[in-house]
Formats: structure tokens, sequence, C-alpha cells
């Protein structure tokens, strides 16, 4: 329950669209899978670096369905500030087919310690990221390039998505610009097995028959207004 409330609270904007009369919900969010509010999907466990350590240091996130977005979002806190880092769908078929690549590579004892090297080598996509300083401030959005490829830290191999850092869009005017930090998140196999469990169509469409969003048939429900 704490984590749906949660997920609700980043998406009070979003449901608030929807009482404003006229407005078409499937025009305004084109990928919309569900006419829904967010559904906790699940936990992951993780890894980052953090300040002033030279060790990535464990983390437990938080992963959130957004059907209107058909988008899922990684909800982790970090240096201070909370970020919701999300991933469309064709995004999370690529960090899965990734992860199969570095799976062999790795069974292959292909891997190597160079990281320049290593950090893409699996491919790009853009996302879309935002984050509050704390939970009453505005929130911030931006649209980084994440990068998937793998990491050796303290001589073990990790399963890798960079996320650049970039600027923020739509800021108000008179206000400055800010950037999103540059985050490395670390995995091991079985933490991306289970985050690939999470991030699969089919299990996040289940979640929504579950709770009612859509029929047992899978089509969009919307509202006639």
């Amino acid at each position: 329950m704490k984590r749906i409330i949660s997920a609700a609270f980043a998406g009070a904007a979003i449901f608030l669209v929807f009482s404003c009369k006229g407005i078409d919900p499937a025009k305004k969010y084109p990928n919309m899978v569900a006419d829904a509010d967010p559904v906790s999907a699940g936990t992951i466990e993780a890894a980052f670096d953090r300040m002033f350590s030279s060790k990535p240091s464990k983390f437990d996130g938080e992963v959130i369905f957004y059907p209107r977005l058909n988008a899922v979002a990684l909800e982790f806190r970090y240096e201070t500030v909370n970020y919701r880092q999300f991933w469309d769908e064709t995004a999370r078929r690529q960090f899965a087919t990734a992860l199969e690549r570095y799976k062999a590579d790795y069974e292959s004892r292909k891997l190597i310690d160079r990281y320049r090297r290593t950090r893409a080598v699996y491919g790009k996509v853009t996302g879309r990221v935002e984050w509050e300083t704390f939970r009453l401030t505005r929130t911030r959005i931006a649209h980084p390039t994440i990068e998937i490829g793998y990491r050796f830290r303290d001589n073990s191999p990790f399963f890798s998505t960079l996320m650049r850092s970039a600027k923020e869009v739509d800021a108000p005017g008179g206000e400055n610009i800010t950037e999103s930090q540059q985050i490395n998140l670390y995995f091991t196999r079985a933490q991306a097995d289970d985050l690939v469990k999470l991030f699969d169509q089919s299990y996040l469409m289940g979640l929504l028959r579950e709770t009612g969003n859509i029929n047992a048939g899978g089509s969009v429900v919307v509202d006639n207004y």
C-alpha cells in the first residue's frame, strides 16, 4: 500500500489533467495502455556509487508501472534527491536483450575491464527522469541518454546502466535550469533478471487485469465523458 500511495503522489499531476473537460487522454498520452493510476510492480535490489566511497552501495528501489505512459519507473533516493527513472516499452525490451548478451559474454569469459569501451557496449536508449530535491519542491524533468553495458568494480563485473546528466525541460520562466545527476546503476545477473521480470509487458498488463483496469482481453479502458 505504501508503494502505491507513493506512486500515486508522483502521478497526481497526470491524474488531475483528466479531470479537465475536453481533454482526450489518448491524444495527450499516445502510448497509453490503460487510463489508470500508477501501480506497484515490485521492488528490486541494485547498487550505485556513493560520494566519498570507493565501493558501490546497495539500495532497494521501487518499480512502478505508469499505464498512461506505458512506462516503468525505477524510484530511488540518490544523494538526498528523489529520482524516478522511466523506461518505456522499447527501452525495456532493449534492457532484456542487452542482459542476454551480457550473460553470454560472461559465460564465454569475454568481459574486459575497460569501462570507457564497455559502458555502452550493449546500446543506448533515450530515457525520462523526474526528480525532487525535497518532496515538496517542484518536480523537474529531463530526457537523458542511458547507456547499457557493464563495469568491473573490485575485480567483479556488473551489468550496468549509465544515466547521463541532462538539462531539465519546461523550467518556469525566471528559474535557473538545472541538470539531473549522472548515475551509474550496477546489477548482478540475478538482480538484472529480477528487473527484467518486472519490465515484462505481459506481467505489467496482468497487474492491470488484477486491479480491474483492463478486461481479460487486454483492451484499453477509456472514460466516456
